[in-house]
């Protein structure tokens, strides 16, 4: 049986290990990294510190295996991140380089991340002002949890506010494209400008 329930600081750690987990392309990213944090400094902790009444996990009898987490209002977020969440990170990993080189590890490419934030397209957020991620590990997927996953955040996220919502997905994630679309997100389509293909933006409002 898998329970869906509301995050708990002591899950933490498990979360940072679904997100390397899932981090390449939706497959396991630990053979990528030296240190096996960077990814959830960035894609899980300052959602489980800043927004904990919009993270929820996926257990089953072997723990934690699936977790979704998010914001109703992205740009706010990311000033707190700026202020709170990433000087610590970036006395932590110091700044490889001002310009992205593509002979860099993945170590090198998430610290460069930390001191050079991606900010998401103005378009994206124009469109749909709050944004969400979601992981589950293997033996999680396609039994229908990551819906149950999306209802339960889309539940408390309406609650407080949200009305539209967006998610970035790696274009090499074809199973994680699928799935939001299933779900009822659409494509974003961005001006030429800001459209750098690193990621696919699509939304939906909030039931």
């Amino acid at each position: 049986m898998v329970r869906i329930r509301e995050y708990r600081k002591a899950d933490l750690p498990a979360l940072y290990r679904i997100s390397v987990m899932t981090g390449d392309g939706g497959g396991d990213a630990r053979h990528l990294y030296r240190d096996p944090d960077l990814m959830g400094h960035i894609y899980v902790g300052p959602y489980a510190e800043f927004a904990p009444d919009l993270c929820f996990v996926a257990e089953d009898d072997l723990g934690v295996a699936g977790y979704i987490v998010g914001t109703v209002d992205t740009r706010p977020f990311e000033d707190r991140l700026e202020r709170e969440w990433w000087p610590a990170l970036r006395e932590r990993y110091p700044d490889p380089g001002t310009v992205l080189q593509p002979d860099w590890d993945a170590d090198t490419k998430r610290a460069h991340r930390m001191h050079h934030t991606a900010v998401i397209p103005d378009a994206v957020v124009a469109e749909c002002p709050g944004h969400l991620h979601m992981n589950l590990l293997p033996r999680l997927q396609r039994q229908g949890i990551g819906t149950r996953l999306l209802e339960r955040w889309f539940e408390t996220a309406r609650k407080a506010g949200a009305g539209r919502v967006h998610v970035g997905v790696n274009p090499g994630n074809a199973d994680g494209l699928a799935f939001w679309q299933r779900a009822g997100f659409e494509r974003i389509v961005l001006p030429e400008a800001d459209d750098s293909g690193r990621a696919i933006w699509l939304g939906r409002p909030v039931p």
